[in-house]
Parts: structure tokens; C-alpha cells; sequence
């Protein structure tokens, strides 16, 4: 999020088939790492962000606001620091009273260089290269903190212009860090003011994570106006669930002068998927923005309605979040999804109303088997997104497949999170290699894109576990 500038409007690209090439994750010792697509704390337990972002360069006396975001629920902070060549440097000391307050209120801290915001286009914006300078200035501060703290080298480090650099220059930052000692989980976010809208993060992600040596770099993506729809959202995101990256939602918000993001699919998909959201910001925005504050004044107890939704409504903060393993000791349960209201899909145009969603199709389980359930999340004239939720019975499963058989003529086009083939109208649905091992009464969901001509019945669904 740009400080008193708001986002660029820009035109949305027909989604391209991203093939990403990567090697397996190495395991960081000492503290977060990534495998398979998934961030783990330091005890090995995985650890999905649920935070918000704080501005913290701009108003570091409002110290309070990390037990503040704590009480509410929060399990991650993303604080707003400056290099120096924008905005007023934050000294190494300054950095590690930051980490200090996280640790003391148990949040993992994101620390991020703003100063690199829409670089290329915005003559007073940094490069990547000088914020990877700032970290390694304040390398000390950082060192012996992996277990708490992931390094964000730079918000939004291209605007529209010049960002045909973003994948050399995100590299050559990540090689740069890991040289100078850092062995912290890096962030990286995407170009175009952060939303990727022209899918360089997208397209050349596996690019860049196989660049860190230690294969422990997680994607950031902000959503504001270009991800205005559900099927939007789930595209981007399902590409990089597909191809076993790890991506987050570093920002987004309900609103934006650049067009109505859709926080509802976006946290709703983020809650079915075990991905993590980061909403901006808990308060202090400016330049016609300031509907984005989550509190009145940096006031908890003044929460807007924005900052009602993201921490009380469905798939928020306060109901989602589980604390970091690293606090406590213990491993919590993993972070669970309750049915989801929107879900995923590559991009389609829904041009008229959408249809009533069909109330969901369930089959009992048979002990240590599974369900599936049916539900038309999106319709338009001549197509529509379905989604399939598969849940695990009284235990465990290793794998799973679906079977369904459309009714009236439906052709699927475009499916996510599975393997789906058919013969005729009889469709078969099997788990991809991250989605197929459930606990006892867990579940993952799978979409797809479909035609329909006049009719679009419900089927029935079956579930057989493995």
C-alpha cells in the first residue's frame, strides 16, 4: 500500500497456463522454512498467517498497537519500516525494539522496506538492491531471530513501468541476503504495485525461489481493485497451490480507488487453503484512503467496520488464527475451514446476476472414508464455478477421488487443487500431491469452470478414500 498515493488502475491480462520448475525446499534449523508449498514455524508445525499490516515508520510512537492487534487475535504483524532513501531511516535499535514487542506479545513479525513502493514508476521510490543495503545494515538485529521474524526485502518494488526487472532483481536481492548470513524465510511481493496484474511474480515465481539457496522464500501478492472477483482471486492464487509455492495475500482491503476488491473470496479462499492474509492496515492511512483503517485513532476499542469485518466477520482474523507453535511449545491444530463461501476458479467473465447457489449434495461417509459435497459458488450466461469440498471421516485418509455425473450436458473446462477427467458426462476427481492427506474430519476443497445451457442440476457426489 503506497502511503498517500493510492493504486494504479490497470487493465487486467487474459490468465496464461504458469509453468513453474523448481527443486525440493531445504529445511531451515533454526527457524521458519518452506516445503511443498507450506511455511513451518521452527518447531516443524505449519504456521498460516492471520494479521494485519501496521505503519509503524510513520507513527513509531504507537508502540501499544502490537498488544492491540494481539488481543484481537491476530498471530502476525507486518511492520512498515523505511531504508533511509525515502522515508526516515529506521536504525537497527529501532528494529529491535519492533521484534521485542512482537516477541512480548507472541506475533510473528513481517518486517518490510517500504521505500521500494512502486519503483520505476514513482521517481521518489528505492530499488530492491538498496533495501537488500538496509538489511544487511541492520543484519545484527536480525540474526538469532529467525524463529520470530520473516524478511519482506521490499513493498511493492515496481510500479507499471520497469518491472520486466522484477525477476533478475528480486534474485540477485534474495542471493545478496543469503551471502550476507541472513537465513530468515524471505517475502518477496510482486510488481505493479504489488498485484502482479501483468503475472511476472506469477509466471517466473519458480524462477526466483530456485535463485534463494536455501529454498525458503515465500510470495506476496496485494489484492486490492484488480482482484475484484472471485474468480480472479482463485486463479492467482490456486497457480501457486498448484505448482507448490507458498503465497500469501500480504495485503488487501475491502475498497480501493482502483476498484471493489472481493475480501470475502479472498479470505475465504485463503481459509479453505491454508494460505495467509495480512489485511492493510490497523490505522493511520492518508490521501484519500483512510477508509482502509482498521481503528479510529489507532483505538481498539474503535474498530471500523472495515476492522470489524476482517477480525469478526466470516473467515477473520479473531476465528482463524491460530498463535505460532514457537510461543507456546506445543503444536496447535492446524488452522481448520469451515465450508467456504466463494472458492476457486481461473478467470471468467460473469457478465450477468449470478444464480442462486445450489444448496450443497452430501454422501454419508462410510467409517474412515469420506464425503463430498456440491456447490455452485458463481453462475453466468453459458458458464459457472463449482466447487467440491472433500471431508475425511472418523479417520484418517492418504487420498482421495470424486465422482460425479452431470445431468444436462455440462462440460467442465478449467479445474484447481485436483486432477479431474471424465468420460462423457461421468467426471472422476483425484487429489494432487498436497491436498490428499486429511486428518480425521478435515477437508479441502477443489473447484473448476464449466458450461451450462438452460439447465445446471445438482449432482449427486461420491467420495471413495484411499
Amino acid at each position: 500500500m503506497k502511503k498517500m498515493l493510492s493504486v494504479a488502475g490497470v487493465a487486467l491480462l487474459t490468465a496464461l497456463t504458469a509453468v513453474f520448475a523448481f527443486g525440493q525446499p531445504a529445511q531451515a534449523a533454526t527457524g521458519f522454512s518452506v516445503s511443498n508449498g507450506r511455511l513451518y514455524d521452527a518447531n516443524g508445525t505449519e504456521f498460516v498467517m492471520r494479521g494485519v499490516n501496521h505503519a509503524h515508520t510513520w507513527y513509531p510512537q504507537q508502540t501499544s498497537s502490537f498488544a492491540n492487534i494481539k488481543a484481537l487475535g491476530a498471530n502476525t504483524v507486518r511492520v512498515v519500516l523505511a531504508t533511509g532513501d525515502r522515508w526516515t531511516k529506521n536504525s537497527a535499535a529501532d528494529v529491535a525494539n519492533v521484534i521485542s514487542l512482537c516477541k512480548a506479545n507472541r506475533l510473528i513479525c513481517v518486517l518490510e522496506a517500504h521505500d521500494t513502493t512502486g519503483y520505476g514508476e514513482d521517481g521518489a521510490a528505492t530499488t530492491l538492491a538498496k533495501a537488500t543495503d538496509y538489511w544487511l545494515s541492520i543484519a545484527d538485529v536480525l540474526k538469532g531471530q529467525e524463529k520470530y521474524v520473516i524478511v519482506n526485502i521490499g513493498n511493492e518494488p515496481f510500479g507499471n513501468q520497469g518491472y520486466s526487472a522484477w525477476t533478475t532483481d528480486t534474485s540477485n536481492a534474495i542471493k545478496r541476503l543469503r551471502a550476507g548470513g541472513l537465513t530468515h524465510t524471505i517475502m518477496v511481493d510482486g510488481p505493479n504495485w504489488g498485484q502482479d496484474w501483468s503475472f511476472t511474480m506469477r509466471d517466473n515465481a519458480g524462477t526466483v525461489f530456485n535463485a534463494d539457496p536455501q529454498r525458503n522464500t515465500v510470495f506476496s501478492i496485494h489484492m486490492y481493485g484488480v482482484f475484484d472477483t472471485a474468480a480472479e482471486i482463485s486463479d492467482y492464487l490456486g497457480r501457486f497451490r498448484s505448482a507448490g509455492l507458498p503465497i500469501v495475500v500480504g495485503e488487501f482491503g475491502f475498497n480501493h480507488s482502483d476498484g471493489n476488491p472481493d475480501e470475502d473470496s479472498i479470505m475465504s479462499y485463503a481459509q479453505a487453503n491454508r494460505i495467509g492474509y495480512l489485511g492493510w492496515s490497523w490505522s493511520g492511512n492518508g490521501g484519500g484512503v483512510e477508509y482502509l483503517d482498521m481503528t479510529t485513532g489507532f483505538n481498539p476499542a474503535q474498530l471500523t467496520s472495515w476492522g470489524q469485518r476482517i477480525f469478526a466477520g466470516a473467515n477473520g482474523i479473531t476465528a482463524t488464527s491460530r498463535e505460532a507453535s514457537v510461543y507456546s511449545g506445543s503444536s496447535p491444530s492446524p488452522t481448520t475451514s469451515p465450508t467456504p463461501t466463494t472458492s476457486p476458479s481461473p478467470t471468467a467473465p460473469p457478465t450477468s446476476s449470478p444464480s442462486p447457489t445450489a444448496p450443497p449434495t452430501t454422501t454419508p461417509p462410510p467409517t474412515g472414508g469420506c464425503t463430498a459435497s456440491y456447490t455452485v459458488v458463481n453462475s453466468w450466461q453459458g458458464g459457472f464455478q463449482g466447487d467440491i469440498k472433500v471431508t475425511a471421516g472418523s479417520a484418517a485418509i492418504n487420498g482421495w477421488t470424486a465422482k460425479w455425473t452431470f445431468a444436462n450436458g455440462q462440460t467442465v473446462s478449467q479445474s484447481w487443487n485436483a486432477t479431474v477427467s471424465n468420460s462423457g458426462s461421468a467426471y472422476t476427481a483425484r487429489n494432487v500431491d498436497y491436498n490428499g492427506r486429511l486428518g480425521a474430519g478435515a477437508s479441502t476443497t477443489f473447484g473448476f469452470i464449466a458450461s451450462w445451457n438452460g439447465t445446471n442440476a445438482t449432482p449427486a457426489v461420491t467420495c471413495t478414500a484411499s
